[in-house]
């Protein structure tokens, strides 16, 4: 009986997932994005109708604490769900990411209200348009530069 000594295997690869391709990791990142944002809105939407309908606060009002709720509880899913791979969290990351939620906070009530006052839209169905419009809008925007600018790609990782 002999063994081979020379012989030369290649390399096993490293632990872990393979390295994803560019579109399928934008995929996923959508994919992650729509998880915690669809989480964020139905937080909006729920404090939303307790205040505006249940406890009959004024309709900007309600918008206006329902959105900045859902930005708090979104920090936290971006943080530690969809962004968890991206560069570690530091002041700057948490002050864009305030910044930027806040500017969509912004965009968000001023859709909300061209709706619920410029174009009629009241009672439970029509409030609820107007939000859901508003959040549709104010989250493509969110979504761009949360990826571009708060949640940046760890150089290290960006294989």
């Amino acid at each position: 009986m002999t063994a081979n000594l020379t012989e030369i295997r290649p390399a096993a690869a490293p632990p872990g997932p393979a390295p994803a391709r560019p579109v399928t990791r934008v995929v996923l990142e959508v994919v992650k994005f729509g998880i915690v944002g669809g989480s964020g809105v139905l937080v909006n939407f729920l404090v939303f109708n307790l205040l505006l309908h249940g406890l009959l606060w004024r309709a900007m009002t309600a918008t206006v604490a329902a959105s900045v709720i859902a930005m708090a509880t979104n920090y936290l899913g971006f943080r530690y769900y969809a962004y968890r791979d991206r560069a570690s969290r530091t002041r700057r990351q948490i002050l864009l990411f305030f910044v930027f939620s806040g500017l969509g906070v912004v965009m968000e009530i001023g859709l909300f209200w061209i709706g619920y006052h410029g174009l009629g839209m009241r009672g439970v169905m029509g409030s609820n348009a107007a939000k859901a419009l508003s959040i549709v809008l104010a989250s493509a925007f969110r979504f761009l530069v949360y990826r571009t600018w708060v949640f940046q790609q760890d150089a290290r990782s960006a294989v």
